[in-house]
């Protein structure tokens, strides 16, 4: 075990992007928030999220527990049974979580209206039945 003031090499010099690769995947942020309830066991995890395959859930748990973001505890038995919680670093990030989720809650009409008129300007420049705008001038030549 490494002495308290040993470095430690990062797998990402960014730590912005670091933590946000994490975070920002497709589960991870629905399982924290559904252990911020309480500990879970496997399939207790697995039932209460619904839509998620138990294989991609043991894969963000494995990442998430190696991120120091949740504890697994395992108890010998027939079958064993095992536990996942969140650790003191998972219970840090519920109130900044909790911020985000709010956010793209409140945001998420806007961003979905941005997107699809997004898409339309595209299919109406790529059939060239727009007329020329900020959005298709670039460099005084017409994208």
């Amino acid at each position: 075990m490494p002495s308290q003031n040993a470095v430690i090499p990062f797998d990402h010099p960014c730590p912005i992007r670091d933590v946000l690769d994490r975070i920002g995947d497709q589960w991870s942020l629905l399982v924290l928030e559904t252990l911020a309830v309480r500990t879970f066991r496997f399939n207790e995890l697995n039932k209460e999220i619904g839509d998620i395959s138990k294989q991609m859930l043991s894969r963000t748990l494995k990442k998430l527990e190696a991120d120091g973001f949740v504890e697994r505890t395992l108890f010998p038995g027939v079958p064993p049974r095992v536990d996942y919680t969140l650790t003191e670093l998972g219970r840090s990030f519920l109130v900044p979580m909790k911020a985000l989720v709010q956010w793209a809650d409140v945001n998420h009409l806007s961003i979905s209206k941005s997107r699809h008129s997004f898409r339309l300007r595209e299919e109406r420049e790529a059939q060239g039945t727009t007329t020329p705008n900020v959005h298709t001038i670039r460099a005084g030549k017409r994208a």
